[in-house]
C-alpha cells in the first residue's frame, strides 16, 4: 500500500533518496505502524515532536492505511 509522508523542517533529510521532493510516497506493507516507518527511515525518536495522520494528531502506534498522508514535525527551539 501507499501513503504520502512529509517530513518537516530538519527531518526531511530523512528522506529516501528516490522519493521526489514534490511527491513523498511510499509503499509500505499493510499493518505498518508510524513507529515502524519512522524506525525504517532511520529518524532518531528524540527527533519526532509531533505527528498528524490525515490532518490529525495521532501518535507512534498509529497504524497506516492505504492513502494515508502523514506529517511529521521536529520539536523547535527559538526564544
Amino acid at each position: 500500500m501507499k501513503v504520502q509522508i512529509n517530513l518537516f523542517a530538519t527531518l526531511a533529510r530523512y528522506l529516501p533518496a528516490q522519493v521526489k521532493k514534490d511527491d513523498c510516497t511510499l509503499a509500505v506493507t499493510e499493518g505498518t505502524t508510524v513507529d515502524a516507518l519512522l524506525r525504517q527511515l532511520k529518524i532518531p525518536g528524540d527527533q519526532v515532536k509531533l505527528i498528524f495522520v490525515d490532518g490529525v494528531h495521532a501518535d507512534r502506534k498509529s497504524i497506516l492505511k492505504e492513502g494515508n498522508r502523514l506529517g511529521v514535525f521536529p520539536p523547535v527551539g527559538g526564544g
